[in-house]
C-alpha cells in the first residue's frame, strides 16, 4: 500500500495516454488469467478526477501512464514517489522534447528518480534535438533504428495537390470522394478545425473535430466515435497526429502542410498501418514555406 510504481510511461497527449493505458489493462488482465499476481495500472492525465488517482495510489500502483502536466503536479504534491521506479518510457519523444514547456516538465520528472533506471524513448522521427536530449539525460544511450528514422511509410500513397487558399475548403468535398471512410483531416489551427467541421456537417458529412481547445469529454467522444466507425471523418490539429491508432483509416488529408516535416511523417502514418495501404493527400500553395517543400520533395523521391 502507498508504494509508487515500478514503471512510468509518459505520453504527449491525453488521448495517447488513454490508448496506452487501455493496452496496458489488456496485458494486466491476460497475466491475471494466466495465474500471475494482479498488477495495478493508473492513468494520470488532466480530465481524470484526482480522487480516482488518490484511491489507486492508496492501494499501491505498479504502473503509471501519464501526461507531463498531471504527473508533475502529483510529484510536486508528493502524492506518490518514484523511489521504486526502474523503467521510464517516453512515447512519441520528439513531441515532448521539441516543445520547451514539455521538455522542462520531463526533466523535472527525471529529477524525482533516486535509483538507477532504464529509459526508453520511442518515436517515428528522431530530430537532432532528441538526440541531444538523450546525450544529456541518459548514460551511454543506444539508438535502434527500424528503417530510416523520419522516413515516410511506404504503404502510403502520397499525393500532393496545388490548391489556392480560398478554394481549399470547397475542394475538400471532392477529395473525400477518393476513398471509402474513415478519413482523417489535419489542420494547423483550431479555428480551421472548427470551420471545416461546421462546413462538413452542413454538407451532411458525419464528422467530429478534436483540438486542444475542446474539453476532455468532447475530445474523448470524438476519438471514440471515430474509432468505433460511427463517424466517417475526424478533423484535428497535431494533437491527433502522433501515436493514435485508428483501425482501417483509408485516407489522410493534410488541409495545411505542417510547419515541420516530422509532423507530416506522423500525420500520414495514421494510415497504412500493420501492412494495410492508404492514401495521403496534401494541399499546398504559395503560402507554404519553400524549405518545407524541399523536405517534402526529398521524402517523395525517397518513397
Amino acid at each position: 500500500r502507498g508504494e509508487g510504481p515500478f514503471g512510468l510511461i509518459i505520453c504527449p497527449s491525453r488521448e495517447l495516454a488513454r490508448q496506452t493505458y487501455e493496452v496496458a489493462e489488456g496485458f494486466v488482465e491476460a497475466l491475471e488469467r494466466a495465474g500471475q499476481p494482479k498488477l495495478r495500472p493508473m492513468l494520470a492525465i488532466g480530465g481524470v478526477s484526482m480522487g480516482e488517482n488518490l484511491e489507486a495510489i492508496r492501494q499501491g500502483i505498479h504502473l503509471v501512464v501519464a501526461t507531463p502536466g498531471r504527473l508533475n503536479d502529483m510529484l510536486n504534491k508528493k502524492r506518490f514517489s518514484l523511489d521504486l521506479c526502474k523503467y521510464l518510457c517516453l512515447d512519441e519523444a520528439d513531441r515532448m522534447i521539441g516543445e520547451p514547456a514539455f521538455e522542462e516538465e520531463v526533466r523535472n520528472v527525471m529529477d524525482y528518480f533516486t535509483k538507477q533506471r532504464q529509459t526508453l524513448l520511442f518515436s517515428a522521427t528522431m530530430p537532432n534535438k532528441i538526440q541531444n536530449f538523450a546525450r544529456s539525460a541518459l548514460v551511454r544511450p543506444v539508438i535502434v533504428n527500424v528503417g530510416r528514422a523520419g522516413a515516410a511509410n511506404l504503404d502510403v500513397i502520397q499525393e500532393v495537390e496545388y490548391v489556392k487558399q480560398e478554394a481549399k475548403i470547397v475542394y475538400l468535398l471532392e477529395c473525400l470522394q477518393k476513398t471509402a471512410p474513415p478519413v482523417l483531416i489535419f489542420c494547423e489551427s483550431k479555428t480551421d478545425v472548427d470551420d471545416i467541421h461546421e462546413y462538413l456537417m452542413l454538407k451532411g458529412v458525419e464528422a467530429v473535430g478534436i483540438h486542444a481547445g475542446k474539453d476532455q469529454e468532447e475530445r474523448e467522444y470524438a476519438i471514440r466515435m471515430f474509432k468505433e466507425q460511427k463517424k466517417d471523418v475526424l478533423i484535428g490539429t497535431d494533437v491527433a497526429s502522433k501515436g493514435l491508432d485508428f483501425p482501417d483509416v483509408q485516407h489522410v488529408i493534410n488541409f495545411d502542410m505542417p510547419k515541420e516535416i516530422e509532423n507530416y511523417v506522423h500525420r500520414i502514418g495514421r494510415t497504412g498501418r500493420c501492412g494495410k495501404t492508404g492514401v495521403a493527400t496534401t494541399f499546398i500553395n504559395k503560402n507554404v514555406d519553400e524549405s518545407i517543400l524541399l523536405d517534402l520533395k526529398h521524402l517523395l523521391i525517397e518513397a
